[in-house]
């Protein structure tokens, strides 16, 4: 297993050698667009950071849980992993700060921490991914990709507790 990573890297040399492609050249071009893809992406990552920092300092994540928990419940989620839902569309490492209190306060193999475990590997962070894949290809029109996105997420999140419920 240890030994993937150099094959591949020698299987790439190689193939590149046989095209007669100069492979070195290559690797500066693609390192060059994505420091331009970075510097492009960075102003939308900035965005969402301060976005999320501010609601959780101003307290207001807590105040939309608290309100939309009841719902949510209806539909079969459960309150605990509500922020979870919430969050995880925003901020990766965000959602698995709230993935390890929920483990902590629940345990892994509690109902919950089988929710959280599920949503968090099911659901994605829309805005930074739309960010990324949007500023590389100049799109400024996203039309229905981030709203069709995050209702997925939200149907994963429904689908993840049903399925943690039944098994």
């Amino acid at each position: 297993m240890n030994y993937v990573v150099p094959l591949l890297l020698v299987a790439v040399l190689v193939t590149g050698l046989c095209k007669r492609v100069n492979v070195y050249d290559s690797f500066v071009l693609g390192a060059r667009k994505s420091f331009n893809l970075s510097l492009s992406v960075f102003p939308y990552l900035a965005a969402i950071f301060i976005m999320v920092n501010v609601l959780h300092a101003s307290g207001a994540d807590v105040w939309i849980t608290k309100l939309l928990a009841p719902p949510f419940e209806c539909i079969g989620i459960p309150r605990e992993v509500v922020q979870l839902v919430l969050l995880r569309p925003f901020s990766g490492s965000g959602s698995l700060a709230i993935l390890t209190d929920v483990y902590n306060a629940y345990g892994v193999d509690s109902y919950v921490g089988r929710c959280a475990s599920v949503i968090m590997g099911s659901s994605e962070t829309v805005f930074y991914v739309a960010s990324v894949y949007f500023a590389d290809t100049k799109v400024r029109k996203t039309g229905w990709a981030i709203p069709i996105a995050l209702l997925c997420n939200f149907l994963g999140a429904i689908a993840a507790c049903l399925l943690c419920r039944i098994m």
